[in-house]
């Protein structure tokens, strides 16, 4: 996706340890413009498929799962929480993440009554790299019982494993920009 590209290009800024920081656009200040026209992007690379809930997790894959699901028929969108919540309350599904940008491992959770075996599901996420956050979503999808469709991530790091991992297991991932490698403050795509 040109535009996303030439975003990131524009604002990104490359950290120590692999981090790109899009916060300007994606995940601290959120440019509706911009995610208007993700949604139409995932919603082309999914025609075909009827989605019946986006799943995503907390905090940043939020508000682009929320614009994705108007071009995805306002389906509803469900977002693992990663803190214990007193408006949590019944059976829940739980998986374990490690965050790769904080370093902190987290359960993660979705209560068993808005997720199940009826749903067509699709995750969204503004970022893969280890692949962490992912599983532990997809590992609630499985343990729903509801049929993945695939993954719809904003950017991926082509360069870490998370990709390779989902894709060996036989999930869909579908992939907007993906980074190549950063070479000093530059970013190379695939």
């Amino acid at each position: 996706m040109e535009l996303l590209k030439e975003r990131i290009r524009l604002e990104g800024r490359v950290k120590a340890g692999n981090i790109l920081k899009v916060d300007s656009f994606l995940n601290h200040q959120m440019d509706i413009a911009l995610f208007h026209e993700i949604g139409k992007e995932f919603r082309r690379l999914f025609a075909g498929e009827t989605i019946t809930k986006i799943l995503t997790l907390e905090a940043s894959g939020i508000g682009l799962a929320v614009v994705a699901a108007q071009h995805f028929g306002n389906c509803p969108v469900i977002f693992a929480k990663k803190t214990q919540s007193k408006n949590l309350d019944g059976d829940l599904y739980l998986a374990r993440v490690t965050s790769y940008t904080r370093g902190t491992v987290t359960d993660i959770q979705v209560s068993k009554k808005y997720l199940g075996p009826a749903d067509n599901l699709l995750i969204i996420d503004d970022f893969l790299a280890t692949g962490a956050a992912l599983l532990g979503l997809v590992e609630i999808a499985r343990q729903s019982g509801a049929r993945l469709v695939g993954c719809g991530i904003v950017i991926e790091k082509g360069f870490q494993q998370g990709g390779a991992l989902l894709r060996d297991k036989g999930i869909r991932v579908e992939s907007l920009a993906v980074i190549q490698a950063f070479d000093g403050d530059r970013v190379i795509f695939a």
